[in-house]
């Protein structure tokens, strides 16, 4: 295992851009980031809707799952290779199925498929930047903690 774990406190989601983006720091106005695929610094300013990867929970039929879990499963599946899905162009029914293997419960009703294929996303960019070793700290607490 890498000594360097990843904090998903610091990878964020960015409505509006597929890639994912590592925190940099604050401005006045908003929040300084760093792409992790193509390493460019970016200014996102107040109004952009801005998501910690560490507050993304998946519904399932009895509880929410964070998000590192879910991830964990499909690193798990994976053997901690890329998904080997097209993920932007796979049918719905292969997409609902992977699922299925990954978290047998999943909630068919509020897991939409868009979701599904975000999170695949997610998971093959943080594989291919080594970031799929993360800190298991209550993220999720530790953001409450922090407001």
């Amino acid at each position: 295992m890498s000594e360097n774990k990843v904090d998903l406190k610091k990878i964020l989601s960015v409505s509006g851009h597929s890639s994912l983006f590592a925190f940099v720091g604050k401005t006045k106005s908003g929040v300084i980031v760093e792409n992790i695929n193509d390493k460019k610094r970016t200014v996102f300013g107040e109004s952009a809707k801005v998501s910690s990867l560490s507050d993304i929970s998946v519904f399932t039929n009895t509880e929410e799952i964070s998000l590192i879990t879910v991830l964990e499963k499909i690193k798990e599946k994976e053997g901690g290779k890329i998904v080997g899905i097209e993920v932007k162009k796979v049918a719905p029914e292969i997409l609902k199925k992977y699922f299925e293997e990954i978290l047998p419960d999943y909630d068919r009703d509020r897991l939409y498929v868009s979701h599904m294929k975000k999170i695949l996303d997610w998971y093959n960019q943080l594989q291919i930047n080594d970031m799929l070793d993360f800190e298991k700290d209550n993220a999720t607490e530790d953001i409450k903690n922090d407001e």
